[in-house]
């Protein structure tokens, strides 16, 4: 868009509130603004500044101050807009409790002219060279002809932050880099792959956030990606998955169902009779088995066989499933999980002995086989900052970053501590941590 930065910018400052109100001051001449709320606020005041620059003939600039801020804009007559960068946008927090959920992002206007959608040309179908024969050097009209089924994408407005109340009230926005950045998690965790994946999230000491990390990954990719997602307590000692979670109507563990295990692997066996065994999450969307941690391991001893038998049944009715790991390497339990596993995750917290437990078990792992060196060699690392004094987790993930492909650090968040976790529950910066967790996995599927 063309603007005439030689004349004399008519002086134009407006302020409206979240209930609607507000006013225009234009070279000293007050507007008043009433609208039903915020948006429509906005789209009144820019219709309002249109105007003048059409009387002008030229476009305006103008300051714009709301609830989110203060926004140095330019409006031309048509109504377009786009941002002043000769003066800078002062971005304002607002309270968690706001419709407009929080994001990361810069909400000042993107500078590019509104209604111009981003257009990527598909790079499938350049013209088809010409292919020699023995008896004609000539193309195919096949192969001359492109095709009328060129795909373009259109990049989706915005919608959050500043552009977003924009596009909104139909001035059409490019998102923001941080935006794009989250629709690029999104999309990688939406996938479904040919055949099950089998994720197994492990540390060797307790108390490292491997339960949290099992559940709000998979929530993630249940939410985004759709169901077909479980989480498998394989824990012989005092397995917590089952406390972090909700309970069906029934109290089945993985022990009920392994005397079942032929009959769910027959022809027979339906989808729905998983419904006996595992603990739906109603909000989440995936699926729980859990272990039974009231009993002592002596009491309800699991196998290498019996995982095997569970990992059949959970891979027969599930495209994702998360293994929640127990504290001994040794037992044959947590090795035969590791045989199954095509994605490893090492939970740890911002502790020192956390870190360096979960460190020494990629090592080792690293000299045990070529299936397990592989696994520590992609291998993505969730540190959670439990302690809210702790400052240390960016330092934790830096010296992870030497030994795997990957590390993702968790601000501090309180509805992690204790109760039921659930993705809904959290900051806004949290769910946005975890969905970049959730994207370093996928990337590994």
């Amino acid at each position: 868009m063309s603007t005439d930065t030689t004349a004399a910018w008519p002086r134009v400052a407006a302020v409206i509130k979240d209930d609607g109100s507000g006013e225009v001051n234009i070279s000293g001449k007050t507007h008043p603004v009433q609208a039903e709320d915020l948006p429509g606020a906005r789209a009144a005041v820019v219709e309002l500044v249109a105007e003048t620059a059409d009387k002008l003939g030229r476009s305006v600039r103008a300051t714009m101050t709301d609830p989110d801020g203060d926004w140095p804009v330019i409006i031309a007559a048509d109504g377009t807009v786009e941002a002043d960068d000769s003066a800078p946008a002062r971005p304002r927090e607002r309270d968690a409790e706001d419709d407009e959920p929080a994001s990361a992002e810069d909400p000042a206007i993107a500078t590019d002219t509104p209604a111009a959608a981003a257009v990527v040309p598909s790079p499938g179908h350049a013209e088809v060279p010409a292919i020699a024969t023995a008896t004609s050097t000539s193309a195919t009209r096949r192969e001359a002809r492109q095709s009328f089924l060129t795909q373009e994408q259109t990049e989706e407005p915005a919608t959050r932050g500043w552009r977003g109340a924009l596009s909104r009230v139909g001035l059409r926005m490019s998102p923001s880099d941080a935006e794009r950045a989250e629709r690029a998690d999104v999309h990688e965790v939406s996938q479904h792959w040919p055949g099950p994946r089998t994720i197994a999230i492990v540390n060797a000491k307790g108390g490292a956030g491997k339960t949290p990390s099992t559940v709000l990954l998979a929530a993630v990719f249940a939410r985004y990606g759709g169901a077909g997602v479980l989480t498998w307590d394989n824990n012989q000692t005092r397995g917590t998955l089952g406390w972090r979670t909700e309970q069906g109507p029934h109290e089945a563990t993985l022990l009920d169902l392994l005397p079942q295990t032929d009959r769910l692997l027959s022809t027979g066996a339906q989808s729905a009779d998983l419904a006996h065994f595992v603990h739906h999450q109603t909000r989440d969307r995936y699926d729980v088995l859990r272990s039974k941690p009231m009993e002592l391991a002596s009491a309800q001893r699991v196998d290498a066989a019996d995982v095997d038998a569970i990992h059949q049944v959970a891979s027969k009715y599930y495209r994702l499933i998360f293994i929640d790991s127990g504290n001994d390497e040794s037992d044959p339990m947590w090795r035969r999980m590791i045989d199954h596993t095509d994605q490893l995750v090492v939970a740890t917290t911002t502790r020192d002995d956390h870190a360096e437990a979960g460190a020494l078990l990629l090592e080792a792992l690293a000299e045990r086989d070529e299936h397990t060196a592989q696994l520590t060699k992609n291998a993505v690392v969730v540190v959670n900052q439990a302690d809210p004094k702790a400052n240390n987790a960016a330092r934790v993930a830096d010296g992870y970053r030497a030994i795997a492909r990957d590390a993702i650090t968790i601000p501090h968040d309180p509805a992690m501590i204790d109760g039921v976790l659930r993705y809904g529950s959290l900051r806004p910066a949290t769910q946005r941590a975890w969905l970049a967790a959730g994207a370093a996995v996928a990337r590994g599927l």
